[in-house]
């Protein structure tokens, strides 16, 4: 099946992948042998492209190519980003690969044993970036979680490798779990 016009980067993305299924998860018993390296429904979003990886070890919101102004190759791989979607902020790990440079993830499902299908492991994929987009699937539960965790650990300041979204200002929302996202429900 073609797809039409796919961009450069999704193209490569799911090239990588499926490089790393068959040489750095190879044998890994984690892998759903029902599913295979997918990018679903990648799209422009502020500046990105933003999809849906399925590998059979994992499913995660991927958020590829420079961010306009905002410097994400500036930041260092394993650091925290928050963006907020019309559903609420969520946070995402800066990750690095040679062949695709940096680009951001948030994780959705690992392992993904719950997935008989591929088909079902799509229509997921195409659920969760709809919801994603759903101002009416925000949670209106808000958290001082970074506030606990520094009080806890002693720190005062925030990190310099946690790093919030230009337009989110002093919002200390919790991001959206899963379940959150799936069910647009707060419990």
């Amino acid at each position: 099946m073609k797809h039409p016009s796919r961009p450069l980067e999704v193209i490569r993305l799911e090239g990588l992948y499926r490089h790393i299924e068959r040489h750095r998860m190879a044998g890994v018993p984690v892998l759903n042998g029902a599913l295979q390296v997918r990018a679903v429904g990648f799209r422009s979003w502020n500046g990105y492209q933003l999809g849906v990886l399925i590998t059979p070890w994992f499913m995660n919101l991927i958020l590829l190519g420079e961010e306009d102004g905002k410097g994400v190759l500036a930041r260092f791989p394993g650091e925290k980003v928050r963006h907020v979607f019309p559903s609420g902020v969520y946070e995402f790990i800066v990750a690095e690969e040679p062949v695709l440079g940096r680009y951001q993830a948030c994780s959705l499902f690992s392992p993904m044993n719950s997935f008989d299908s591929q088909a079902l492991a799509e229509a997921t994929a195409r659920e969760v970036l709809d919801g994603l987009m759903r101002e009416e699937n925000r949670s209106e539960v808000v958290t001082r979680n970074r506030e606990i965790e520094r009080a806890w650990g002693g720190a005062e300041e925030p990190s310099s490798r946690e790093t919030l979204v230009e337009g989110e200002g002093d919002l200390l929302e919790r991001p959206l779990t899963r379940r959150q996202l799936l069910t647009g429900r707060a419990n």
